[in-house]
């Protein structure tokens, strides 16, 4: 464990502050898109109205006792909320109870027959289909024949940097994707990233020389062709030994890069195995979930040349094994990752690495709190089980491991708006 004491959490207590916002202005706007996208009923529409009312001007009230996550909300801390205002306790645990509320007013967790719709979908897939998703496909194309080590640094700047794809940030700040996005990282440890992945043997022997998506001995396509036989990249069997976790974030745009990423570093011997960990249910608006994986893997296959043979490699990856999903109730707990269950901490750490994206795992990952910019990342993650990187576009106040010059020019040229306008982005790693 770090010796370095964390700050008081995060609270949204403070008027004009980033996370009293959220609360106060950012959750209001997402209760109205989901009224606006389904055909609810009266009765939704009613516990949606409760729930406006009560999360910007009521108390934390408890679940049913009905409700199938009761006794798990009570171990995360409900009972110690229930009745204070939802700006006096802790921001990450306000905003997680948020959203599973959320599924309640709208009858998810059921009997009903909105049981298991996901509020959030028809958002996801219309950013799935947009034209800016089918442009970042095509662009796989270039990248064919390209060095190995550049498509590389290019698939990992994609995972990264699709870290801006998240539906709840713009839906709070209709500006965000208009604002360019600052090619420079404000902290770059991907050497040492790439340190923890080695290439364990003649990965390349396999594929095509110079290219991602190798050779095939079928030439059948679709998603059903690539359980056969094949001895290319198409058959998903990477030829490292190790584990790699990679904690999603958001789906949609985002999801995809991710699972770019996974399929190159099967693909090329890095790991062996990729562990997939989704939210188990909907979740901070843009949230990935298992249908968010096949959504994803869809478009992929259904897409044309590179993606497409990206997507058959990677479907072909989850039916033997080595794409795994893991959704494990954790990964949508109110809590920093240091309060994570044995069963999850085990896992962690007989991975070779973990990559936790996004800017909500970050402050889990660090712990939600007003850190000093300039203390060590690897001091404030020292309970991790395991090796850890953190990718991430800044969406919130939370930042730790900056050298002091790198935060004071932020500073200079934009105050603090640098901490919460996503358009600075990071790669940490703590070995």
């Amino acid at each position: 464990m770090s010796d370095t004491p964390a700050p008081p959490v995060i609270l949204g207590d403070e008027p004009g502050s980033f996370p009293h916002g959220v609360l106060a202005e950012r959750h209001p706007a997402i209760i109205q898109q989901v009224r606006e996208a389904f055909p609810y009923g009266p009765d939704i529409h009613r516990g949606l109205d409760a729930l406006l009312d009560n999360c910007t001007k009521g108390v934390i009230e408890p679940l049913s006792a009905g409700a199938p996550d009761r006794d798990r909300w009570r171990t995360w801390g409900l009972d110690a909320y229930v009745g204070r205002s939802w700006f006096d306790v802790p921001w990450l645990w306000s905003e997680s109870y948020f959203y599973r509320q959320l599924l309640d007013a709208v009858g998810y967790f059921g009997p009903g027959p909105w049981q298991g719709i996901d509020p959030f979908r028809p958002f996801k897939l219309a950013e799935l289909d947009a034209p800016e998703t089918d442009e970042e496909l095509a662009a796989l194309d270039t990248l064919e024949g390209r060095p190995v080590d550049e498509r590389a640094r290019a698939l990992l700047h994609g995972s990264l940097w699709g870290n801006r794809a998240d539906l709840g940030f713009r839906l709070s700040d209709v500006e965000a994707e208009k604002r360019a996005a600052v090619t420079g990282l404000v902290a770059d440890d991907s050497e040492t990233l790439w340190s923890l992945l080695p290439v364990t043997n003649a990965a390349a022997d396999t594929y095509d020389a110079g290219t991602e998506t190798g050779s095939r001995t079928s030439t059948e396509t679709g998603p059903s062709a690539v359980a056969g036989t094949g001895t290319g990249a198409g058959t998903g069997t990477g030829t490292g030994t190790g584990t790699l976790c990679l904690v999603a974030d958001n789906a949609g745009r985002e999801l995809i890069p991710d699972l770019l990423l996974a399929a190159h570093l099967l693909a090329q011997g890095h790991c062996g195995r990729v562990v997939l960990h989704v939210k188990p249910y909907p979740y901070y608006v843009s949230d990935a979930t298992t249908a968010d994986v096949v959504d994803a893997l869809r478009k992929l296959t259904a897409a044309r040349g590179a993606a497409a043979d990206f997507g058959r490699r990677l479907w072909a990856a989850m039916a033997d094994g080595t794409l795994t999903v893991r959704a494990h109730p954790f990964s949508a707990a109110p809590l920093p990752y240091a309060a994570m269950p044995d069963d999850l901490r085990a896992e962690f750490a007989a991975a070779s690495l973990t990559i936790v994206k996004g800017d909500l795992n970050y402050r889990r990952l660090v712990g939600d709190s007003r850190w000093r910019p300039t203390t060590p990342f690897a001091d404030v993650t020292a309970y991790f089980p395991g090796p850890v990187a953190a990718l991430r576009t800044l969406k919130s106040d939370v930042i730790t491991g900056l050298d002091a010059g790198t935060e004071a020019a932020l500073v200079a040229a934009e105050g603090q708006r640098w901490r919460t306008g996503g358009t600075h982005a990071l790669i940490q790693v703590r070995e």
